[in-house]
């Protein structure tokens, strides 16, 4: 092992640069927005084409494989689809929560006068697609679905929006963000209300201990994100029991995570600075203790992002590349000769999902922002013009990811599930590509009138 104070190498190895490079490209193309986006329909359609391939039967016997962790006399034992839908979605909600947390402190849900238009947006996105769908199932056992059609997939719609490239005002994609955000908020507010079973409430009290345990670690200044998985996971255990879906164990902890870094005597730059200046000093005195200072700065370097920030940028990639592309390929996977569409129930389940989707949430949002806007009670972004809102509109019907998840919880036939999901996808689709031309055609027409 090289020495603390060994000089810099004046040529690197050609290999050595290649492979900095590289990874530096593929640092730079995990951040671009419509990535994410590309992943989940690469997993989608690979779901698709497994299912409906010769080998469709294993990929039913896969996600049903029972994964079993025993200890001694305990045995515990669940599917791999429920560690995907149950287990790993909850770090996706975890992510929501710190993304709503951000937004709540210091971004577009800050204050009433910001709030308003994108909670007014929201609020039409979601009632009008659950109206519609409604109409099409009233009085059928299918009309349990009605919430299916009222998500919107934050990545995915954002990615799309991504692609349209940098002609796009700022204001809009935050316009969208925040009506993204705020309809997930309406999405988890949906399950914990509608979509829950009958309540267990000794798992209330383990779901509280948990809780508590997290809020005490905080006011301790415990800083270590590891130290809170064991915490979480006694929420989620006690939201398992209660009744109440786990995943919401991670919306409660991104909410309460904290926006700013732990109390301390010295400002961590400062603390930083001083490690450092220690560091170099033993290092120039020939020292081989170096183990203080560098934990000093590793400490320091935590604690310059506030914990929200901090933990979320680390998870994204992790949630990005792997937690939602497994959710697709677990989930998307949609057998059609299983659909049965040729029943009638079907259809109204298909076009209910497809029309509120594609249809009703571009309607419900373009109206209640006309609303607003016209009423005086709120005024568009600036650089946000009606053509926009109507982008916003389509794009927020893209609900796959949440939509699906949904669909999983609203329906127990396999069928109607099976439909559900299938329109979902279409939906998401027709939304994605609709939005893409409109997209288009309209920014190109405005660039043109400018000129």
């Amino acid at each position: 092992m090289p020495a603390p104070n060994t000089p810099a190498s004046a040529v690197i190895p050609r290999p050595q640069q290649l492979t900095r490079q590289a990874l530096a490209a593929l640092e730079r193309f995990a951040h671009i927005e419509a990535v994410s986006g590309i992943a989940l329909v690469i997993a989608a359609i690979a779901a698709l084409i497994w299912a409906n391939s010769a080998a469709s039967a294993s990929y039913e016997a896969f996600w049903h494989t029972q994964v079993t962790l025993t200890i001694g006399a305990l045995s515990l034992g669940q599917s791999l689809h429920f560690l995907v839908n149950d287990g790993l979605m909850t770090i996706f909600f975890l992510v929501v929560g710190m993304e709503i947390r951000q937004e709540i402190q210091d971004g577009a849900l800050s204050n009433a006068r910001l709030a308003t238009l994108p909670l007014g947006a929201a609020l039409g996105g979601v009632l009008v697609p659950a109206g519609l769908y409604l109409a099409f199932n009233w009085g059928l056992p299918s009309s349990h679905g009605w919430a299916v059609p009222t998500a919107t997939d934050i990545a995915f719609a954002v990615g799309v929006l991504a692609l349209l490239g940098k002609s796009i005002p700022a204001n809009l994609r935050i316009f969208l963000l925040a009506l993204a955000i705020i309809d997930d908020i309406a999405a988890i507010l949906i399950i914990a209300v509608f979509y829950t079973a009958s309540l267990d409430f000794a798992g209330l009290g383990i779901a509280a201990g948990g809780l508590a345990l997290v809020l005490v670690m905080q006011r301790m200044g415990i800083g270590n994100a590891w130290a809170y998985v064991l915490p979480g996971v006694i929420m989620w255990a006690g939201l398992l029991k209660l009744g109440v879906h786990p995943t919401l164990a991670g919306v409660v902890l991104g909410l309460i995570t904290p926006v700013r870094s732990a109390p301390s005597h010295e400002r961590p730059l400062d603390m930083m600075s001083k490690a450092f200046r220690d560091l170099l000093h033993r290092v120039d005195q020939g020292e081989k203790k170096v183990a203080t200072p560098l934990k000093q700065i590793r400490l320091a370097e935590r604690e310059v992002v506030p914990p929200v920030q901090r933990v979320q940028s680390r998870l994204h990639p992790w949630v990005a590349f792997a937690i939602m592309p497994l959710f697709a390929l677990a989930n998307a996977g949609v057998n059609l000769q299983g659909a049965h569409l040729d029943v009638p129930i079907s259809f109204s389940v298909a076009y209910g999902v497809v029309v509120a989707l594609v249809v009703g949430k571009p309607i419900g949002i373009f109206l209640a922002t006309f609303l607003l806007v016209r009423s005086g009670v709120c005024t568009l972004p600036q650089h946000v013009s009606w053509g926009g809102v109507a982008l916003v509109g389509l794009l927020a019907g893209i609900g796959f990811t949440m939509s699906i998840f949904i669909a999983g919880l609203a329906f127990d036939d396999a069928h109607l599930l099976a439909v559900a999901k299938l329109s979902v996808l279409c939906a998401s689709a027709l939304a994605a590509a609709i939005g893409l031309v409109w997209g288009v055609v309209y920014f190109k027409w405005m660039a043109g009138a400018a000129k």
